[in-house]
């Protein structure tokens, strides 16, 4: 007995999709936490230093690492959109152009002599890399919020029935 492959196909495509929910599922775990990591990373350079009204820097630090605080929220917690996954890659982009543009040419050596900047450093290039891979991996934003519409329509479908329809129990 013969098949025409189309079973041999849906098959295909269901573990092309499985591995593909699998690797959206890892980039956003490293994603999260590089993003969260970077924001410690700023915390903990800025917190000593918020008690020199002069340098603006740990204020702006604090800021920042709120706002990565909630693009990391953010990407948990929501659909896969691409603007999210673009808007997270390019705010970790930002700290490490910030910070070789801060320091000029002596880039290397200031990262050298403090671990916590080598550490915020790498996790914003790791960071960069997992979002730049779920803004691919992700489909356009009109299909998610297309499925977003689909969804929610057919909650409020069933939404407006009673569940109760004997009306014992109501306090009225």
């Amino acid at each position: 007995m013969e098949t025409d492959g189309s079973e041999t196909d849906r098959q295909g495509r269901a573990d092309g999709a499985r591995d593909a929910d699998g690797r959206k599922r890892l980039l956003r775990g490293v994603a999260v936490q590089a993003a969260a990591l970077s924001a410690a990373v700023h915390l903990l350079w800025a917190w000593p230093r918020l008690a020199d009204p002069v340098d603006p820097r740990p204020y702006l630090f604090v800021l920042a690492a709120g706002f990565t605080t909630v693009v990391a929220v953010a990407t948990v917690r929501s659909d896969e959109y691409r603007r999210l996954y673009a808007l997270g890659a390019g705010t970790l982009a930002v700290y490490l152009v910030g910070y070789a543009g801060w320091h000029g040419r002596a880039t290397a050596t200031a990262l050298a002599a403090d671990p916590l900047a080598i550490v915020g450093k790498v996790a914003e290039a790791v960071g960069v890399v997992a979002f730049l891979g779920l803004y691919r991996l992700a489909p356009p934003t009109s299909v998610v919020v297309a499925r977003r519409r689909d969804r929610t329509g057919a909650a409020d479908g069933d939404a407006g029935e009673p569940d109760d329809t004997t009306g014992e129990g109501s306090t009225e």
